[in-house]
C-alpha cells in the first residue's frame, strides 16, 4: 500500500508522463522531455509533492521551473490539469492508446486515426490481417507483421503488473498486517514471493488464534478501493489501483505447508505431492498427512515438509519445476547469490545525461545503500532523445567522477560509459576514449526489427570491440510493450564466454533482462554476468534487488557475478 504521499506524487508524474506522451505526438521537440524529465523527479520524491507545493519549494525540484510549478500547483489543488485535457481535445481519439504499441509511435498513431479512422487496438488488429494498413505512407506488409505481433505482445500480458511496481505495496500491506498483536506470522506468497517478473495479484498468508481481527484490518486498509469477498480465513480486496490482493488466514500449525502450497509454482506443488505420495501421504496446504492411520505429521514449517520429503529447503526463486527438485535429490542445487553480496552498481546515470541527480548525489545515494563503488555509464551522442554524450563531455565527466574519487572514505566511482551499438555494429564513441575508460557498456538502442542473422551479427561485432566490457540488457526486450529482439543467443553466450564479456542483468523494472531463463542457458556456455540497475535517480539504485531476483531466478551465484567482488578485484577483472 503506496502512502499518500506517494499517491500525490504519482499522479502529479502520470499527468506530465501523459502531456509529454500528448505532446510528442503533435509533433512538439523540447516540451516533451521537460514534462517528462519533471515526471521522473516527481515519481521518485520521497516528500510529499503537496507538502513541498505548501512550503513553496516546488521549483526546488529537479527539472521544474516557474511554468511547470504553476501546473503542479493547479494538479494538488484540483486533482486535474486543464492543460492536459485541452490536449486530449486537439488529437484523435485513441490515439495515445496506438502510439502506446511498439513499432507505432505518436505520428504513424495520427496517420492511422486521421486515414483510416482507426481509434483502438482491436481496430488496429483487424486493419492489419485485412491488409488495410500496408498501403499507407510509412507502413508496408512488414508493419502489418509487427503491428499483430505488438499487439500480441501487449494481450498476452494484459492485466498484470510489473514486479517493481507491487513488490513495495506487498510489502506495506504486510507490515500493516505484521503490527497486530493477534497476527502471529505474516508473509507474501503466491508468484510475488518467487520473484516473478510480472504479477496478476498479490497472494497474503498469515497464521492467526483470531482470524476475524486480521481480516477487519485487511479489508479496511487504507487504499482498498472494494472489497471482492469477506470470510472468516479467507478475503479478497481490490485497490484502488485495480490490483486484486487475496488475504489467507490459517493455524499456527498448518503456516508452514501453506506458505508452501500458496507461494507455488502449481508445477512444483504437483513434484512435491508426487514424492508425498510415493511414501504414502498425502501434502496439501494443511501439512502432510499418513495415508495409512490420517494422522497429520508434519507442516508447521517450510523447511520440515522439505526435510519429511528427503529435501533440503529450496528458495522460493527456484520453484518453477526446471529441474530443482531433481537438483536437490542429488544434493545439486546451487548456492544461488544472497540478496546481500552485491557490493557496487554497474550501471547508473546521472543528469550528463538522462538521470535526475548529479555524479556526487549518485555516489551518496549508493553510499546509503553501502555499496563500495558504482560505474557511470551516462548514454552516448546517437542516443539523442537521452542528451546522449559527446567524446568532449565523457572526458569531462571522467574529470568530474575523479574529483569525487579524491573525496575521503574509499568508495570508488568507475568511469564509464554506454555506447548505443550501431546497425553496423560500431559503437558511437572512439576507441581513442573508451580505451582511458574503466567500463564500456554496450547495448542496442535502435533499429530493434533487424532479422535474426543481421542482429546477430550486430551485436558480435561490438563484443569484438577490444574495449567493451558489458553487453546491456542483450536482447532489447520491454516487459508488456516489446519483444526481445531476434538473436541467436547460443552464438552470443558462447561469444561471450570466449571472449570474457560479460552480460548484464538489467534490473530496472520493465527490462529485467537477460530473463531469467536466458540466464540459465547463458551460464550453461560460461558466461559471466554484471548486474545493473541502469538507476536513473538515486531512488532508482534499489532496482538492484530485481536484478539479483532475475539472477537467483536464473541459478546464478556470486561467483558467476562481477559485481560480488571487492572493488580493487573488479578493476583488475576489467583491466582498468
Amino acid at each position: 500500500m503506496r502512502t499518500r504521499a506517494h499517491e500525490n506524487n504519482r499522479q502529479v508524474a502520470a499527468i506530465f508522463y501523459e502531456v509529454s506522451d500528448l505532446l510528442r505526438i503533435k509533433g512538439e521537440k523540447f516540451k516533451p522531455q521537460a514534462y517528462a524529465r519533471a515526471a521522473r523527479a516527481i515519481e521518485i520524491l520521497d516528500e510529499d509533492i503537496a507538502e513541498i507545493y505548501r512550503r513553496k519549494k516546488l521549483e526546488d525540484i529537479y527539472g521544474v521551473g516557474t511554468h511547470l510549478a504553476k501546473k503542479i500547483e493547479e494538479i494538488v489543488r484540483t486533482g486535474k490539469l486543464a492543460y492536459l485535457e485541452n490536449l486530449k481535445k486537439e488529437l484523435p481519439e485513441g490515439v495515445l492508446e496506438l502510439a502506446e504499441l511498439e513499432g507505432i509511435g505518436p505520428k504513424k498513431a495520427l496517420v492511422l486515426g486521421k486515414k483510416l479512422g482507426i481509434t483502438t487496438t482491436d481496430g488496429l488488429k483487424k486493419a492489419a490481417e485485412a491488409g488495410r494498413i500496408r498501403g499507407l505512407p510509412g507502413f508496408g506488409e512488414r508493419s502489418e507483421k509487427n503491428i499483430l505481433r505488438s499487439i500480441r505482445t501487449k494481450q498476452s500480458t494484459g492485466g498484470r503488473f510489473l514486479l517493481g511496481q507491487i513488490l513495495p505495496v506487498a510489502r506495506d500491506i504486510v507490515r500493516q498486517l505484521a503490527e497486530l498483536p493477534a497476527t502471529q506470522h505474516v508473509s507474501i506468497a503466491g508468484s510475488i514471493r518467487r520473484m516473478k517478473e510480472t504479477i496478476g495479484d498479490v497472494d497474503i498468508l498469515a497464521a492467526s488464534n483470531e482470524p476475524e481481527k486480521v481480516m477487519e484490518r485487511f479489508c479496511t486498509l487504507p487504499g482498498v478501493g472494494r472489497v471482492v469477498v469477506r470470510g472468516p480465513t479467507r478475503s479478497s480486496v481490490v485497490l484502488a489501483t485495480g490490483l486484486q490482493v487475496d488475504l489467507r488466514v490459517v493455524e499456527e500449525d498448518q503456516y508452514g505447508a501453506a506458505l508452501l502450497y500458496f507461494t507455488g509454482s502449481k508445477d512444483h506443488n504437483i513434484s512435491l505431492r508426487r514424492l508425498a505420495l510415493e511414501r504414502h501421504w498425502s501434502l496439501n496446504e494443511y501439512g502432510i498427512t499418513d495415508l495409512s492411520t490420517g494422522t497429520k505429521t508434519g507442516g508447521k514449517s517450510e523447511e520440515d515438509v522439505y526435510r519429511m520429503l528427503g529435501l533440503p529447503f529450496i528458495e522460493p526463486e527456484l520453484r518453477e519445476n526446471r529441474g530443482e527438485i531433481e537438483a536437490a535429490q542429488r544434493e545439486g542445487l546451487p548456492d544461488i547469490i544472497p540478496y546481500s553480496a552485491i557490493r557496487g552498481d554497474l550501471h547508473v546515470h546521472t543528469s550528463w545525461s538522462d538521470g535526475a541527480h548529479t555524479v556526487r548525489e549518485m555516489a551518496e545515494a549508493a553510499k546509503a545503500l553501502g555499496y563500495e563503488y558504482i560505474a557511470i555509464c551516462d548514454h552516448a551522442r546517437s542516443l539523442q532523445v537521452a542528451r546522449g554524450l559527446t567524446e568532449e563531455q565523457v572526458a569531462g565527466q571522467r574529470t568530474e567522477i575523479e574529483q569525487v574519487n579524491r573525496d575521503p572514505g574509499g568508495f570508488d566511482m568507475l568511469a564509464g560509459v554506454e555506447c548505443n551499438i550501431s546497425a553496423d555494429g560500431t559503437l558511437d564513441i572512439a576507441n581513442t576514449t573508451l580505451q582511458d575508460l574503466d567500463v564500456v557498456v554496450a547495448g542496442v538502442h535502435s533499429n530493434l526489427k533487424m532479422e535474426k542473422d543481421e542482429m546477430t551479427q550486430r551485436v558480435l561485432t561490438a563484443m569484438h570491440n577490444e574495449y567493451v566490457d558489458i553487453i546491456s540488457h542483450p536482447t532489447g526486450r520491454i516487459i508488456r510493450k516489446r519483444e526481445a529482439a531476434a538473436l541467436d543467443l547460443d552464438t552470443i553466450f558462447e561469444t561471450a564466454a570466449g571472449l570474457g564479456i560479460f552480460l548484464e542483468i538489467n534490473g530496472f523494472p520493465s527490462r529485467l533482462d537477460l530473463s531469467d531463463v536466458n540466464c540459465m542457458k547463458a551460464r550453461e556456455h560460461g558466461a559471466r554476468f554484471a548486474l545493473g540497475s541502469d538507476a536513473h535517480s538515486g531512488d532508482n539504485l534499489r532496482y538492484m534487488e530485481f536484478g539479483v531476483a532475475t539472477a537467483r531466478r536464473g541459478w546464478l551465484e556470486a561467483k558467476d557475478i562481477i559485481n560480488t567482488l571487492p572493488a580493487r578485484d573488479l578493476r583488475t577483472v576489467l583491466g582498468s
